[in-house]
């Protein structure tokens, strides 16, 4: 498919953080030819997106019919409610049967759902990005799975993407981010309720100082802000993603319960991170931060 040695033709569909990080990578790194769609292109909200893609050099497809049009590679960065709409959206104008690269962070059922739509019309990888797609962007950590993960991982190894195949089947990507999510964003919540209750209750020093107790090789100071960063500037796009770790265990026969708590503080911290003191304290970390996400919680 490829018509020269790491110079495949890009596709995105989705040109929100993650899009935009991955393609700024790519186009440094030498590929010329990357074409980028997003449903908020036409919108005035796009503009930002659209003015990204200029920058970066990507050619703003008009659709998502024109983003994927002689591609070879196509990459899909869009919400996780939206993943499968956007497959749909691209599968009756696939010729050649270009790589499909799942990167959204969906239940194992809902990657399979979307290899099935696609079918012969395209070569549907599973992929789960496994850290913050910032700094490394395209070299973030990738796992990828599926009948196609062994044939494409030269290609991504070429673009100096960092990989591992994790099985040949689709969703066993997809698996390992849902479930290792339970653990993630689960402890983000918990971070959040027991740093702002002993924060409230003028113990925080205590018990920050009493964790050592149990786990003794863990800053519990710089975990605290690190997740209550994570959550307040990316809080409902974890909420989605958790919705999604519900679905999972679902799937496999168990009642998510902690997630579908967790689910409601992630959602609740993106909301809270909004607020102009929060965003300011960000930095601050520590009490200063807690002090504003109290303010902001004790706000109707």
């Amino acid at each position: 498919m490829m018509t020269r040695r790491n110079t495949p033709r890009v596709s995105f569909i989705g040109f929100g953080e993650a899009g935009q990080a991955i393609a700024s990578g790519l186009r440094e790194g030498g590929i010329e030819r990357i074409a980028a769609w997003d449903i908020l292109f036409p919108a005035a909200e796009g503009a930002r997106l659209k003015a990204a893609g200029e920058s970066m050099g990507v050619r703003l497809a008009r659709s998502a019919a024109d983003a994927v049009a002689e591609t070879d590679m196509i990459i899909s960065a869009v919400t996780a409610a939206s993943s499968l709409e956007a497959a749909r959206s691209v599968e009756p104008y696939l010729t050649g049967a270009p790589y499909y690269l799942d990167i959204n962070s969906v239940s194992p059922g809902r990657k399979r759902e979307t290899a099935k739509l696609l079918g012969e019309r395209a070569r549907y990888v599973d992929v789960a990005v496994i850290a913050p797609i910032h700094p490394a962007r395209h070299k973030t950590p990738l796992l990828i799975a599926g009948p196609h993960a062994e044939a494409i991982s030269p290609l991504l190894h070429e673009l100096e993407m960092k990989l591992s195949v994790v099985g040949g089947d689709t969703g066993h990507a997809a698996a390992i981010k849902m479930i290792r999510s339970v653990m993630i964003k689960g402890i983000e919540a918990l971070t959040l309720e027991c740093f702002l209750a002993a924060s409230r209750a003028g113990v925080l020093e205590e018990v920050t100082a009493s964790m050592k107790n149990n786990y003794p090789s863990l800053d519990w100071t710089k975990i605290a802000e690190y997740n209550l960063e994570r959550m307040a500037s990316h809080g409902e796009r974890r909420a989605a993603e958790m919705e999604e770790s519900a679905a999972t265990l679902r799937e496999l026969g168990l009642d998510p319960l902690m997630v579908d708590s967790t689910v409601k503080r992630q959602r609740e911290m993106g909301a809270i991170g909004k607020d102009e003191k929060v965003r300011a304290s960000l930095t601050s970390g520590g009490a200063a931060l807690l002090d504003a996400i109290s303010g902001a919680k004790a706000r109707p």
